[in-house]
């Protein structure tokens, strides 16, 4: 298993362009040194929308999309797909890229075992499994490249005007149910949700769309702050 480093940085839900430049801004940070980590996780959803195999969607975000590419030759990243952002390997090489079939993955930080998943591999039901399935797969992209502009502008322009930022009725009891996944894990780091709470050996992670703020570790803790 891989040691979460002291210092390391998690993003989660940024959904750039849409919601605001932070992200940009803390990948532009990261380029000047004027943040400096030895280990980058991006949880998922950083982009509002972006997927690997088509040219047209990269043009949305290709200023992140260049820094990232940057950053990663010199720079250890982990990316956890998520909901918004996948079949990403092919656009960052030099990135450690997780899938959600591959998620969670098991990393370890002072002898505790850490489950860290984008947030939306369980208690999501049968036909979102099946959804996410179908979708996330170079096939299936292809076989929509001939109708791509209509369908990313579309998708897009619903994006820009979607509310992300809400509570999450009952979300105690999602988190219940989730950790039945997760028996043998010490810490459970998960995006997805927006929460920014930490309930039992359960991390939410903040949006940095929604509360603008990171996590950090230090001193083998989960810290939310920003930045």
């Amino acid at each position: 298993m891989i040691e979460i480093n002291e210092n390391a940085l998690f993003i989660a839900d940024s959904h750039y362009p849409h919601h605001g430049d932070e992200f940009l801004d803390l990948l532009k940070k990261l380029e000047s040194e004027e943040i400096q980590t030895s280990q980058l996780f991006l949880m998922g959803d950083n982009f509002d929308l972006l997927f690997g195999y088509n040219d047209y969607i990269k043009t949305f975000s290709n200023d992140a999309i260049s820094l990232l590419q940057k950053l990663s030759k010199n720079l250890e990243i982990h990316y956890f797909e998520g909901n918004h952002d996948f079949c990403l390997q092919e656009l960052f090489p030099n990135v450690k890229v997780y899938s959600r079939e591959e998620q969670p993955i098991m990393f370890k930080m002072d002898n505790k075992k850490i489950a860290i998943s984008h947030g939306d591999k369980y208690v999501t039901g049968f036909g979102y499994d099946l959804y996410c399935k179908v979708l996330r797969n170079k096939t299936t992209l292809t076989l929509l490249k001939p109708f791509e502009k209509f369908i990313i502008d579309d998708r897009m322009k619903k994006l820009s005007q979607k509310d992300v930022c809400h509570p999450f009725p009952r979300f105690e009891k999602r988190v219940e149910e989730i950790l039945e996944h997760y028996r043998d894990a010490d810490m459970v780091i998960e995006g997805h949700f927006h929460q920014a709470k930490v309930i039992d050996k359960y991390i939410s992670l903040p949006s940095l769309a929604c509360q603008g703020k990171v996590a950090v570790v230090r001193e083998g803790e989960i810290e939310f702050i920003k930045l």
